[in-house]
C-alpha cells in the first residue's frame, strides 16, 4: 500500500509541475450580397464593383447605368444626319454634396505616459503594414523587465531544488529511514543491532512486550510511538507542497514579465495596414499622456463618399445600388456604390449618413468635395426628350441644338439639359419636344438657314 500511494503522489507532482518549470524558465468588413433592384439600379458586391473595368468607359470603371438603353446608336452621334427626337423614362433626382473619405482611417493615441522618441515620417509618406509609426521612450519598463527576469531565474532555481529534494525523499530518505523504521534504542546502538531491530519492527519479533516489538508498542501506546507509514506520507506530501508552491511563484513572476512586455508593446504605435500619414499631431521630444492623439493614418487607395441624405429620400435607397457621382477634380463623373446606410437619422438636421464606395484609381483624396445624384421616389417617372450629346453646341454657357422646323429650315434653339443618361445621350427638360428633328452632329460653322450642300462633281 505504501508503494502504490507514494507512486501516485510522485506522478501527480511531476505531471503538474514539469510544465510550470519549462514555461517559466524558457521564458485586428463589410460583406455584401449581389442582387438586382426593381427600380432600375444595378447592385454589386463591394469587391466586384471596385475591381470592375470597362473598355468603353474612359474613366476606367464599369458604366452600370441605372437608365434604360438610349434610343440612339453611337453611329448616329458621329454623323451629321437629321434624327428624330425620341423619349426615355426618367425619374426625378436630387444632387447632394458630400466629402471623400478613406475606407480605412485610424487616429493613433498614446497608451502610456512618456516622451515621444521616434516618428516614422511626415504627412504624405507611404508606409507598409506593421511599420512602427510612433515610439515612446521605454527605459523604465526595460529596467523593470530586467529585474523581473532576475527574480524569475531565482524562482526557477528554487523550483528545481524543491523537485530534487522531493525525489530524494521518495527514493533515498537517508537519515530519515531511522525515523520511520528503527526504534530509538537501535538508533543509539542498543539492542540487537540495526538490521535485526528493523525486522523486529516490521514483523513484531522480540516478544515479551519489550521495546523490540514495535507494533505491540504502537498498539499499546500509539501516542508515543506513532505510525511510520503515516509519518512518511506526511513528509512526502509536505515536499510535494513545496514543489507546487515553488512552481506557483515561478508562474507569478512570469506573469509580471508578461505584463511588462504588454506595456512595452503599448509604447509602439504599429501601422495596421498599408497607408499614408495624413496628419502628424506630435513631434519628437513631446511629452504625452494616455489618450493624447499622435497621428492620423489612412489607406488613400480605397476611397468612399460620405453624404448626409434627407430622410425623405431614404425609401429609394438601399445597400448595393449604383448611383452617379461627380468628383471635384475636373468635374470627373464616376459611378459610386452605396455601401452603408446608417440606421439612425440626425435628430437636429433630420438627415441620414450614407457612405458610397468609389472605383479604384479615381483621382483626388480624402477631404475633397463630391456630388452624388440620388433618386427621389416621391416624384413619378416621366418620359423626357433624349438627344445625343454630340448634337449639343454651346453659345457661351448656354446649350443649344440645330433643329429642322416644319418648313425644312435649320433653326438654332436653346435648350435646358437634364441628367446625362450615359456616355452618348442626355435628357432635355425644355426647348424641344418629342418627335422634332435635329442634327445629330452639326458641323463647324453651321448657322440658321443652313442646308447640307451636295458634293461638287468635277
Amino acid at each position: 500500500m505504501m508503494k502504490s500511494t507514494v507512486k501516485k503522489c510522485f506522478v501527480l507532482v511531476l505531471a503538474g509541475s514539469l510544465p510550470l518549470l519549462a514555461g517559466a524558465h524558457n521564458g485586428t468588413d463589410h460583406s455584401y450580397q449581389t442582387n438586382n433592384n426593381n427600380n432600375g439600379y444595378s447592385s454589386y458586391s463591394r469587391d466586384d464593383f471596385r475591381e470592375s473595368r470597362s473598355q468603353t468607359n474612359p474613366y476606367g470603371f464599369s458604366a452600370h447605368t441605372r437608365q434604360p438603353s438610349a434610343p440612339y446608336s453611337r453611329q448616329s452621334s458621329v454623323s451629321n444626319d437629321v434624327i428624330t427626337v425620341m423619349s426615355s423614362p426618367v425619374g426625378a433626382h436630387v444632387k447632394l454634396g458630400g466629402s471623400v473619405i478613406s475606407y480605412k482611417e485610424v487616429t493613433l493615441t498614446a497608451q502610456l505616459p512618456g516622451r515621444v522618441q521616434y516618428i516614422a515620417g511626415e504627412a504624405g509618406d507611404h508606409l507598409k503594414i506593421n511599420s512602427v509609426l510612433v515610439a515612446l521612450d521605454d527605459d523604465d519598463l526595460l529596467a523593470k523587465r530586467r529585474a523581473a527576469v532576475a527574480q524569475l531565474n531565482n524562482m526557477a532555481a528554487g523550483y528545481r531544488n524543491s523537485r530534487v529534494q522531493y525525489t530524494k525523499n521518495v527514493w533515498n530518505p537517508g537519515q530519515k529511514f531511522q525515523k520511520y523504521f528503527v526504534p530509538p534504542q537501535a538508533a543509539t546502538g542498543g539492542g540487537g543491532g540495526y538490521f535485526p531491530q528493523m525486522f523486529d519492527r516490521f514483523f513484531g519479533m522480540g516478544g515479551g512486550g519489550g521495546g523490540n516489538n514495535y507494533y505491540n508498542n504502537y498498539y499499546s501506546n500509539p501516542w508515543l510511538y506513532g505510525n511510520p507509514w503515516i509519518e512518511r506520507q506526511a513528509d512526502l506530501y509536505s515536499s510535494a507542497t513545496g514543489v507546487s508552491q515553488a512552481g506557483s511563484q515561478v508562474m507569478a513572476v512570469q506573469a509580471q514579465i508578461d505584463e511588462v512586455d504588454a506595456r512595452l508593446l503599448d509604447t509602439r504605435s504599429i501601422a495596421p495596414f498599408d497607408g499614408v500619414i495624413l496628419r502628424k499631431l506630435v513631434e519628437v521630444g513631446d511629452t504625452v499622456q494616455p489618450g493624447t492623439p499622435l497621428m492620423t493614418y489612412a489607406d488613400t487607395t480605397d476611397l468612399q463618399i460620405q453624404v448626409e441624405v434627407p430622410a425623405r429620400l431614404m425609401p429609394g435607397l438601399q445597400t448595393g445600388m449604383i448611383v452617379p457621382a461627380t468628383l471635384d477634380v475636373g468635374d470627373k463623373e464616376v459611378n459610386a456604390r452605396i455601401s452603408q446606410i446608417y440606421p439612425l437619422a440626425d435628430p437636429q438636421r433630420h438627415t441620414v449618413t450614407v457612405k458610397l464606395d468609389l472605383p479604384k484609381g479615381v483621382p483626388g483624396g480624402p477631404g475633397m468635395y463630391a456630388e452624388v445624384s440620388f433618386p427621389d421616389t416621391s416624384v413619378p417617372v416621366s418620359n423626357l426628350p433624349v438627344i445625343p450629346t454630340s448634337a449639343i453646341i454651346w453659345r457661351g454657357s448656354l446649350p443649344a441644338v440645330y433643329i429642322v422646323n416644319g418648313d425644312n429650315e435649320t433653326e438654332l434653339r436653346l435648350i435646358r439639359l437634364g441628367e446625362q443618361l450615359d456616355q452618348y445621350t442626355v435628357a432635355v427638360l425644355s426647348g424641344i419636344r418629342i418627335g422634332e428633328r435635329l442634327y445629330s452632329n452639326p458641323p463647324p460653322g453651321m448657322n440658321s438657314n443652313w442646308s447640307k450642300q451636295p458634293a461638287h462633281k468635277n
